[in-house]
């Protein structure tokens, strides 16, 4: 479980499709403080470490976890945001964060704000209930507020030192990231779903 208040980012390695699986190589920001089996949030997307060796380690993306986000878009060089678990004992400082990634969206407009940027997105699929205005929502893993919602779009403000951070600052209008809708809402929709 994570909190999407990203570490760091890194860049990815190295590329290697087996059969419907995609072995995935990163450069290892974090030295000696990760272990084979550990779960890292990599775009907002929960991955297991398989291998440690030479200052990089390394995850596999199952077909599922390919058919549902944008590691397919995933190119030698990128930058990658990064969170490790949260801790229990510490605050939870975004919101929760399960790694499991609900759908892809395509940024549609990068507006900078006197010092802030807008960033609007259209979802692949309807939004309905799942996004409400100055609710969460995680992209690429990071904990952001919906500024703005319709049926398929939605709008986030980036702040100076978010937009620094993460690899929001290298994003262009046409890339595709990874959503993930608040788990608290979606488990009250399934409530109201099931009491009609």
């Amino acid at each position: 479980m994570f909190t999407g208040i990203i570490e760091c980012t890194t860049q990815v390695h190295r590329l290697n499709h087996q059969k419907n699986n995609l072995f995935i190589t990163f450069k290892n920001p974090f030295l000696d403080q990760i272990k084979i089996n550990q779960s890292i949030s990599h775009n907002g997307i929960c991955l297991s470490l398989i291998e440690i060796k030479n200052g990089t380690y390394s995850v596999i993306a199952s077909e599922e976890t390919l058919r549902c986000t944008n590691l397919n878009f995933l190119k030698v060089e990128d930058e990658v945001n990064l969170e490790r678990g949260m801790k229990i004992h510490e605050r939870l400082d975004g919101h929760i964060v399960q790694g499991h990634i609900d759908t892809i969206a395509k940024i549609i407009e990068i507006n900078r704000k006197n010092g802030s940027w807008l960033f609007s997105f259209k979802s692949r699929e309807k939004l309905e209930n799942l996004v409400v205005e100055r609710g969460s929502i995680s992209v690429n893993g990071i904990s952001l507020t919906i500024t703005k919602c319709t049926n398929k779009i939605f709008s986030v403000s980036i702040i100076p030192y978010t937009y620094e951070k993460t690899n929001l600052h290298f994003m262009k209008v046409g890339d595709f990231v990874n959503l993930e809708y608040d788990i608290l809402g979606k488990y009250i929709i399934k409530k109201f779903i099931f009491l009609e």
